[in-house]
């Protein structure tokens, strides 16, 4: 894909200055990268264009993107229609369907218009997000104008002061003058400090642009994945799947195996592992998902910018469930870490680590077996009133827990299976996976109340 200005990967600076600070200008933002002694018209007091770009450009190119899009739906709403024989009837017609049938065209035509959709829908946000950082720093360039007026002015008077004739002099004359230069080199040397200030905002300014402008330019590239298929070996397509939706598989695990407690494990020492396991299986996904850049910039723009799109509710539900399924056994360890800490400053034996080990071996999972056998809150709410509480209580549980683990399985075959792919269907499945959340936490509240 033809580069965005303001989107561009970052590069060394071929100035003459590269030999020496290539590895140092490398890591800077695009707008820190020129040589100091290039000018720069449009920002003359910073010194530095903190926010690199044309959003002239990009608008051009998300329209250009807008209009190939539509093209390509248009095409496979036509090519699906001759393939199912209503729009076009005789010989040739089925000619050109036997060609055709059981090819790649309509998955490829599908793939390609949804693929550049959505590239086309980052371009559009970087548009909004490249203007507003732009009005920003036209605003800093005024400031610094203003801060580089008031140095200009606090250095004549500094001048004035040091060349004072009363200076060589002596007695109230000289003290007045020596007070005046003072003076005048103190409120120089604020005003410097305001400049100062002013441009290292400047500089925060263009690490905010790169910083979004890498998170678009990844989202591009994530978009336009299944535009250029690539063809690597069956081994090489499952070890790629398995990296990318490890914590996905992780979660799915950890809700089969808290569906399965539900079935076979109805307390006692069965229970306790199942809770663990899950726990562990958990909290793993939660580390991962929380190590993953896109997801936390995800996140940071729903919460802080609004952008709350299907990525932004997807990647909230996902590390909602990963918590919910974590505490319980993060709890149990606690509580069990605290408990063999007072067991073991009461007891007068020796302290070894296989004591310390099985102590908290013990601890812990009595601790889990009474967490197992919590209750929850929400359910009791959702039940009351039932004729046999207990009973549908435990039906909704279950189908709770399957709802999840359905859920996240079509979400693990629709990542491996692209006719399965669909935005439709993975909205629904957060929605569905919200609501359980919602339900699934009332456990928390019973489980604060154990703890606490």
């Amino acid at each position: 894909m033809t580069e965005t200005p303001g989107l561009e990967q970052p590069s060394l600076d071929q100035s003459p200055y590269a030999n020496s600070d290539a590895a140092r200008n490398a890591k800077l933002p695009q707008g820190l990268k020129s040589s100091p002694s290039i000018p720069n018209p449009n920002y003359p007091h910073l010194g530095f264009n903190p926010t690199p770009g044309t959003t002239d450009t990009v608008r051009d190119l998300h329209k250009k993107l807008s209009t190939c899009a539509k093209t390509l739906e248009d095409t496979h709403e036509l090519v699906t229609k001759l393939m199912e024989g209503s729009y076009w009837k005789g010989d040739a017609a089925v000619a050109f369907r036997e060609q055709l049938e059981g090819g790649p065209l309509q998955l490829n035509l599908k793939n390609a218009a949804r693929s550049i959709r959505k590239a086309a829908r980052q371009l559009a946000r970087w548009e909004g997000e490249l203007d507003d950082f732009q009005r920003r720093a036209k605003k800093l360039e005024e400031e610094a104008k203003a801060a580089q007026d008031a140095v200009d002015a606090a250095k004549g008077h500094a001048d004035t002061a040091k060349s004072n004739p009363d200076l060589d002099g002596k007695g109230n004359r000289q003290d007045e003058a020596k007070k005046s230069l003072t003076k005048a080199n103190t409120a120089m040397e604020e005003a410097q400090a305001e400049l100062d200030k002013i441009i290292g905002r400047a500089k925060s300014l263009a690490e905010e642009h790169e910083e979004k402008a890498q998170y678009r330019a990844r989202k591009i590239r994530g978009a336009t994945d299944k535009l250029a298929p690539q063809e690597p070996g069956w081994l090489d397509e499952l070890g790629e799947w398995f990296t990318e939706n490890l914590p996905d598989i992780l979660s799915f695990t950890a809700g089969v195996i808290g569906l399965v407690a539900l079935f076979v494990a109805t307390g006692g020492t069965a229970a306790a592992v199942l809770l663990l396991a899950a726990a562990a299986l958990s909290a793993s996904a939660l580390t991962m998902r929380l190590s993953d850049s896109e997801v936390l910039a995800s996140l940071k723009d729903g919460f802080l910018n609004g952008e709350l799109d299907s990525d932004f509710w997807g990647n909230l539900v996902s590390v909602g469930g990963d918590i919910l399924g974590a505490v319980p056994g993060v709890a149990a360890v606690g509580i069990g870490v605290r408990g063999t800490m007072s067991a073991l400053r009461a007891s007068e034996e020796a302290v070894t680590l296989g004591r310390v080990m099985t102590t908290l071996g013990t601890k812990t999972m009595s601790e889990a077996k009474a967490i197992a056998g919590l209750g929850n809150t929400t359910l009791d709410l959702v039940v009351r009133g039932a004729s046999n509480s207990a009973k549908v209580g435990e039906v909704v549980e279950i189908t709770s827990a399957s709802l999840g683990v359905v859920t996240a399985g079509y979400g693990l075959v629709s990542s491996a299976v692209d006719a399965l792919d669909n935005d439709g269907a993975k909205d629904s499945s957060t929605g569905i996976d919200g609501a359980r959340s919602i339900l699934d936490g009332g456990a928390l509240i019973d489980l604060a109340q154990y703890v606490f």
